[in-house]
């Protein structure tokens, strides 16, 4: 049972944000540091990427571990409408996956990072993050992707 009333929750889920996030905000603001430059959340490429390097032909993806089903320990599904999320969690994955295909189809490099890289107990140090980011810039892999330190084979996958 949820502990919220209807409205509360309602009030909750507007207030996520789909731009402009932590995780994204951390990326941008360390890979600029490094002199990299971006253009933020270009919606004329498939899946609006969170950071475009057209110097690059290189987008970073920074992933919700929650909103797009990583198999990772901030990962749950919610106890209540439970079959509503795992619909919604699903669709979000299949539709990140078509978006990457697409995009390199159109010859973009396509990383991303996931939320529990940068977020919770067992998180990447952001310099090794960062490092990592950087390489795939100026590197030549086609996709790439940066999740947190744990083995992930040791979670079991709710939407498998």
């Amino acid at each position: 049972m949820d502990v919220l009333t209807p409205e509360q929750r309602q009030k909750n889920m507007k207030a996520i944000r789909s731009r402009g996030t932590k995780p994204e905000r951390i990326l941008g603001r360390g890979l600029h540091a490094r002199g990299f430059r971006y253009r933020l959340n270009v919606a004329r490429l498939p899946g609006s990427p969170d950071l475009v390097f057209a110097k690059h032909s290189a987008v970073i993806f920074a992933h919700g571990c929650f909103w797009h089903g990583h198999n990772c320990h901030l990962f749950k599904i919610p106890s209540t409408r439970r079959d509503f999320w795992l619909a919604k969690i699903k669709a979000n994955a299949a539709r990140d996956q078509r978006d990457a295909d697409a995009l390199v189809n159109l010859q973009w490099r396509v990383m991303t990072v996931w939320e529990c890289a940068l977020r919770g107990r067992r998180k990447q140090p952001l310099d090794f993050v960062l490092d990592k980011c950087a390489a795939f810039l100026t590197g030549d892999h086609q996709r790439d992707e940066i999740k947190n330190l744990s083995d992930q084979d040791t979670i079991t996958n709710p939407l498998a």
